[in-house]
């Protein structure tokens, strides 16, 4: 056992365990600074392969993904940092980031040589940076840490972090998968620990599954939220918005969940309904609106607290509301199934655009999990207006101008190609690198050969 239970969180920290820590992380493997894996378009790379039994203990991943439209003046070869956060304003580079990458890269863990995933939601979205719109929050399995001056922009920089322990019996396999069609650089710590013994035979598994209603369907999103027209009984909930959906045994310990609120009314007038192994009407657990569940009242405050709060507010971000709540003092345990369901406005009248992460911990072997394509998963981003004009007729100088940056840019890319082909090469070894120093770890902590 590694926690004491009378010692409550932290009482594990008073007692020595058998167990041996460890890291897979992006480290560079030459011993130099690059410490980042490129993962190219349609890529997937195993950040960790590992032997068990043990438990992934903690997760730490920064990333970055830039759209270059013009050439910059620096050679990508001779440059030390992963991205050149110089203003474009100077003429020196032109990078801009690609708003919606958080959405467009998979985050899937797999355990015990299953062929599916058991974890499999859009990056951003498993840490909580949901729409790809970013929001610094802290609770306590899983926080972002979004850079300031990028605070509620859609690609912004952030740290993240997850905290959740995830046990695995033989393998546990951590894997990204990049559906953009551009580049992007991944740093990760998977911190673990290893044991000797084989896992309680009743031992449940980390789950999480993201969703999306795009959008709900609703039956009077004219009708203005909390009017008295729209106070009509809903008695089975089902067409409530589905966050979770699973067989088996085990207990759901939270969500996170992103409202694109189209109305500019309330969009959280709806109720909880979670439904449990062999639940008719009404259902186990049945609250009494939105902002209940995420533990707030008379709407959503700014508050990001252990377990329940807002990542980003609609009074932040006009039309979006990010929310969490998890339930790691209160699990909702259930033994055949359950259904964890949210009305969309009261008795389900409002279409707005809802997503979810589910989180829970349940026997193996996993549902089968699957997420919709990258089209479907983009963010509604408000949109800008842009007008343009045709070119006017163009001098012999201007025309030259034209030509030398279309050449800059053909030089640009070789060279920036070049570097990535050196990269992909170079994280090849470091992939098979991690899944080596694993195997050598839990070798010399087990006395194997």
């Amino acid at each position: 056992m590694t926690t004491d239970s009378t010692g409550g969180l932290l009482g594990g920290l008073t007692q020595a365990a058998n167990l041996r820590s460890a890291r897979a992380s992006s480290f560079d493997q030459s011993g130099r600074n690059r410490d980042n894996w490129i993962i190219m378009p349609g890529e997937e790379r195993t950040l960790a392969d590992l032997e068990g039994p043990g438990f992934i203990t903690h997760i730490w991943m920064t990333q970055s993904c830039r759209i270059q439209p013009g050439p910059g003046q620096i050679d990508p070869a001779v440059v030390g940092v992963p991205m050149l956060e110089i203003h474009n304003a100077l003429g020196v580079s032109w990078e801009v980031v690609d708003p919606d990458y958080y959405r467009k890269v998979l985050f899937k863990i797999y355990w015990d040589d299953q062929e599916t995933p058991s974890v499999v939601a859009p990056l951003g979205d498993f840490f909580g940076l949901l729409n790809s719109l970013s929001g610094s929050y802290e609770s306590l399995p899983l926080s972002v840490s979004a850079k300031e001056p990028e605070l509620h922009t859609f690609g912004g920089s952030a740290a993240f972090n997850s905290y959740f322990r995830m046990p695995f019996g033989s393998r546990a396999r951590i894997v990204v998968e990049n559906q953009n069609d551009i580049p992007y650089l991944q740093y990760f710590y998977i911190d673990y620990e290893l044991s000797r013994d084989p896992l309680p035979e009743d031992t449940l598994y980390f789950h999480a599954h993201w969703r999306r209603a795009l959008p709900n369907v609703g039956w009077g999103p004219d009708l203005q939220a909390n009017s008295i027209e729209t106070t009509i009984p809903n008695l089975d909930g089902k067409d409530n918005y589905v966050v979770l959906e699973t067989e088996g045994r085990g207990h759901y310990v939270g969500c996170n969940v992103a409202v694109r609120h189209f109305q500019g009314s309330w969009w959280g007038e709806g109720d909880d309904m979670i439904f449990i192994d062999d639940d008719t009407w009404p259902p186990s657990l049945h609250g009494t609106g939105m902002e209940d569940y995420f533990g707030h009242a008379w709407g959503m405050q700014h508050n990001a607290y252990l377990f329940n709060g807002t990542m980003v507010h609609e009074e932040d971000v006009p039309g979006f509301h990010h929310s969490y709540r998890f339930h790691i003092v209160d699990p909702i345990r259930f033994e055949k199934r359950i259904k964890v369901t949210f009305e969309h406005g009261h008795g389900n009248h409002l279409s707005d655009d809802w997503s979810s992460t589910a989180y829970w911990y349940q026997t193996l072997p996993s549902p089968i999990l699957t997420v919709p394509g990258v089209d479907e998963r983009l963010p509604l981003r408000p949109m800008d207006r842009v007008i343009t004009a045709p070119l006017p007729d163009l001098s012999p100088l201007q025309l030259a101008a034209h030509a030398e940056a279309a050449n800059r840019m053909k030089r640009f890319v070789a060279a920036r190609d070049a570097l990535r082909a050196e990269r992909v090469a170079e994280v090849d070894k470091w992939e098979r690198g991690n899944a080596e120093q694993a195997r050598a770890i839990r070798a010399r902590f087990t006395g194997e050969k």
